[in-house]
């Protein structure tokens, strides 16, 4: 003889309506999390202009090193001219011994212009970063690299430069980017 398993009353009829639902707990406590999760994103939301700051200065210190690599690459001079008054920089090709910006300004294809030119004041992406302040040795706002990518005083010449700092203000914050003489080596750090 076979034994006969019992089934619970609630378990062999469905709800009324026939479909199955949601208690009531269980609508709270999704409410509560999706609460929580709302809480933590808000204040989120509003560090963005933070965050597009951060992306000014990582754009400053990729475009530096790219300066520098490729100026390593090709044997061949490379300039990063800043402008603090426009808030803006190039990345120029240095072929002599003095810096062309209008002829010799690399090329970037993601620009409408072609030009490898960033303007903080008329690009969206990095809300109210500014570059307030550049010193490359005796206020020079250009800062070159030679063929063995250090940095050097002037175009026309393969005398180590003394490094430099570009201050980046935005969001109420402002950070300083050095580079280092000799190494070129590039660091960034928030002021207080």
């Amino acid at each position: 003889m076979r034994a006969s398993r019992s089934v619970p009353p609630s378990a062999a009829r469905p709800p009324a309506g026939g479909r199955p639902a949601y208690t009531l707990l269980e609508v709270l406590v999704v409410v509560v999390i999706l609460g929580i999760a709302g809480a933590m994103v808000i204040p989120a939301m509003g560090s963005t202009g933070i965050l597009k700051v951060q992306g000014a200065l990582r754009s400053i210190v990729s475009d530096i090193t790219f300066a520098q690599s490729d100026a390593v690459a090709f044997q061949e001079k490379r300039a990063v001219c800043f402008d603090p008054t426009a808030s803006a920089y190039s990345v120029v090709q240095v072929p002599g011994n003095f810096i062309d910006q209008a002829a010799n300004t690399m090329y970037d294809p993601t620009k409408p212009n072609g030009k490898w030119t960033v303007n903080f004041a008329s690009d969206a992406r990095f809300g109210d970063a500014r570059i307030t302040f550049v010193d490359f040795g005796g206020g020079a706002t250009n800062l070159i690299f030679d063929g063995l990518g250090g940095p050097v005083a002037d175009a026309a010449s393969n005398n180590p430069g003394p490094g430099g700092t570009i201050k980046v203000s935005g969001s109420g914050l402002t950070w300083t980017i050095n580079v280092e003489a000799f190494t070129g080596r590039v660091t960034v750090a928030q002021d207080p």
